[in-house]
């Protein structure tokens, strides 16, 4: 269906944190399938893991133990506030079966009009009617017929907004404590401990959408940590699987009292092939010091993108975000528009993805070095220049 504006490149093959297409070009790639590709491309150990698991086992369903599986989520509790994983195959999957999880955990409390749910402005949650309904945002809902019931949406950032939605039918609160699609908006590290702390004083539980900064994209494993809260459920996905689809739920038990055999369900769900590629991840990730890796590159590549933003004021406004989730904001008023930006970088090889609020979101894969940071500036440098000589022509 013609629901993409794809671009005509086709690529072919990847190598590590470069792309090339079937004419043979390479592209450093800073966007990595939208923050997916955690492991850049054809990883050795992702490979590996993937094609052992394939010569024996796809798929079993969850009618049977699936011991991988049993492993991935012990390893992600382990380095997690959760006691408990549910796998699925999306964001939009973990994010419609923790919104299930919230409204459950009152009803099996006794508070079966706990349903409601305390959303922000500017989130993005998936692309399922629920999810859409969750974000309240125009342009995703327009021709999709009336909204699913049970949100409301309050301005990123606004605790007073938060507390005055709350009322005696709110089961939760659901934020990103970044906003990706939003424009890479972080939200303050105050902010997400106020949230703990109404959850506490309303008896609320706090879910939070890590689909995106997960899974080590900011420099630790989940986002939250930097705040130094613990949630009570949690959804993610895209670079849990370093390529390969996987979402997850992980929650305290006492969120999942009311997730009980037979009430949720999937199919694909945590099958054998994807925990073998969500364990090769892990092996990654939980190595020794590779997070501090990530973290450290990303602060090199923020110095890098706020020297970029004071050469060339007129192009570029400003970087934010935190470790390898990063978006510059284009001079909007000086008519520099994002699309525009990512085409012209694209040009030049350097594949980036826009955002919301006229961003261009950097989501390089997290194994990149110094020297690729380097490589990167060069292209942005060469576009800044270039837009400005257009415009000086004009």
């Amino acid at each position: 269906m013609n629901t993409y504006a794809r671009s005509a490149i086709a690529f072919e093959r990847g190598e590590g944190v470069y792309l090339v297409d079937r004419e043979g070009r390479r592209y450093l790639d800073f966007y990595a399938g939208i923050a997916v590709n955690s492991l850049g491309h054809a990883h050795p150990g992702l490979v590996e893991a993937l094609q052992a698991q394939a010569a024996k086992l796809l798929h079993v369903a969850n009618l049977y133990r699936i011991p991988e599986g049993e492993r991935l989520a012990a390893r992600l509790c382990e380095r997690s506030f959760a006691d408990v994983v549910f796998f699925c195959n999306s964001g939009a999957e973990a994010l419609e079966g923790m919104i299930k999880l919230a409204r459950r955990y009152h009803h099996v409390k006794g508070n079966p009009r706990k349903y409601r749910i305390v959303t922000c402005e500017g989130a993005f949650h998936g692309r399922t009617m629920t999810t859409i309904s969750a974000a309240n945002n125009p342009k995703y809902l327009d021709g999709f017929g009336p909204k699913v019931e049970g949100f409301d949406s309050v301005p990123f950032g606004n605790m007073n907004a938060v507390r005055g939605a709350i009322g005696e039918e709110t089961a939760a609160i659901l934020v990103e404590p970044i906003q990706g699609e939003g424009g890479i908006r972080p939200a303050d590290l105050q902010f997400m401990r106020d949230l703990r702390a109404a959850c506490d004083e309303f008896g609320l539980l706090l879910i939070l959408d890590e689909v995106q900064c997960g899974n080590g994209r900011t420099g630790r494993m989940w986002a939250h940590e930097w705040a130094g809260i613990a949630p009570d459920a949690v959804a993610t996905a895209k670079g849990i699987g370093g390529g390969f689809p996987l979402g997850a739920i992980l929650a305290t038990d006492e969120a999942a009292s009311g997730m009980v055999p037979g009430v949720h369900g999937t199919t694909f769900g945590g099958n054998p092939l994807a925990m073998a590629a969500g364990n090769a991840v892990m092996d990654v990730l939980a190595a020794e010091g590779f997070l501090d890796g990530v973290d450290r590159v990303g602060r090199y590549l923020w110095r890098k993108l706020e020297a970029l933003c004071q050469a060339h004021p007129g192009v570029f406004r400003s970087v934010r975000g935190a470790g390898l989730m990063l978006g510059l904001v284009c001079e909007g008023e000086s008519g520099t528009v994002n699309a525009e930006v990512v085409s012209k970088l694209r040009e030049h090889g350097l594949l980036t993805v826009g955002a919301g609020d006229n961003v261009v979101r950097l989501l390089p894969p997290l194994i990149i070095e110094d020297a690729h940071v380097d490589e990167a500036l060069s292209i942005l440098e060469t576009v800044a220049g270039e837009i400005e000589e257009t415009r000086d022509a004009a």
